[in-house]
């Protein structure tokens, strides 16, 4: 590539040394200077956590486009303007429709279509055989009666075996989560908040796992409540004085759990984003947001709001804003927060990722 570079140089010094430039020699890729680079626009990570999908699939949930046309979900995502796709693992889940499935294999066949897709991929690891989240870290039943040692051997193998399966697919995901929102841990009781120094050993071991697989994927810690400014600075201090390792600050923000409009939260979240970047020079996501169903232009607006608080936050440090389980239809799942229709058709709120 230099060789080429200084041929290119010598070629131009002579031409300029001339003041001839024929419009054949402009033809001549061996004769024309070389394009100046062009510096690579960021692209925000515009997301969906489908873990669903596949026993949505697989129970015969059929997906529809705006004309009625039969469509793969994750075209009818990408179509909305959905680049990224979020996927949970857990370790040994059960078969239940709604709060199982999710195993490593499972991953790995979901990431490879939608790497087919063109999406990136973010894998989140629950470590726990179903939901982790801020009330519950359950332990996986393989592990119930490990030593704290053996448990932090246990994330790492866990961590490694999963990431180098999706390798071995072709996939390498851009980014992993090591753990599902922890403000007070994760494999109870153990790696509980209340003792910080273990949680920190434990995290670390997801992170080395990972960068083990590939150092440039960029690992996540996550906490709920993206508005709660008090609760992040708290944990993210803790992780600083005990040297947890992590590349991004992960947020939930779902203004319905909280009990109102988005509009009184949605300074405080801008705010959270902003003060994590500048206080522990890490790069923020929205890696879960939801809005209730059944008040699609609200929860459209509230998307477009949480958009442009992340791509508000100074040079390119927000990274990007990832709906939870949108395909998540009412019937099927129960769940209230998901953004799709009756009829089997995008709820018009995704348009929100496309602007």
């Amino acid at each position: 590539m230099n060789k080429i570079f200084v041929q290119v140089r010598q070629i131009f010094i002579v031409l300029m040394a001339l003041a001839t430039f024929s419009c054949s020699n402009a033809q001549n890729p061996e004769t024309t200077p070389a394009e100046p680079t062009v510096p690579t626009t960021f692209a925000l990570s515009k997301g969906a956590d489908v873990g669903w999908l596949p026993q949505m699939e697989a129970t015969g949930y059929e997906f529809y486009d705006t004309d009625g046309t039969k469509k793969d979900c994750l075209q009818l995502l990408k179509d909305r303007g959905i680049n990224t796709i979020r996927l949970r693992v857990w370790v040994n889940p059960s078969n239940d429709k709604a709060s199982g499935h999710c195993s490593p294999a499972e991953t790995v066949v979901m990431a490879v279509r939608a790497q087919k897709l063109g999406m990136r991929i973010m894998i989140d690891f629950h470590y726990s055989d179903t939901w982790a989240d801020p009330g519950k870290q359950t332990k996986p039943a393989a592990w119930a009666n490990h030593s704290f040692t053996e448990l932090l051997n246990d994330v790492y193998n866990h961590t490694y075996e999963v990431l180098n399966s999706l390798k071995a697919a072709g996939v390498t995901p851009e980014w992993v989560q090591v753990g599902n929102e922890i403000p007070d841990g994760m494999l109870w009781p153990e790696g509980k908040s209340a003792n910080f120094g273990q949680l920190a050993q434990l995290l670390n071991k997801g992170y080395d796992a990972t960068k083990a697989i590939n150092s440039a994927i960029k690992v996540i810690v996550h906490l709920d409540e993206g508005n709660n400014n008090a609760k992040f600075r708290w944990f993210f201090d803790n992780a600083k004085a005990n040297n947890v390792k992590y590349d991004v600050i992960g947020l939930s923000y779902y203004p319905y759990w909280l009990k109102s409009d988005y509009k009184a939260t949605i300074a405080d979240l801008a705010n959270n984003l902003n003060d994590m970047v500048s206080r522990y020079g890490k790069e923020v996501m929205v890696v879960e947001v939801g809005g209730d169903y059944a008040l699609a232009q609200n929860t459209k607006d509230m998307l477009t709001a949480v958009i442009n608080a992340v791509k508000n936050v100074p040079n390119n440090k927000g990274l990007g804003v990832i709906y939870w389980e949108p395909e998540g239809e009412k019937s099927w799942s129960g769940y209230q927060l998901n953004a799709w229709q009756s009829n089997g058709k995008p709820s018009p709120a995704l348009d929100a990722f496309k602007e």
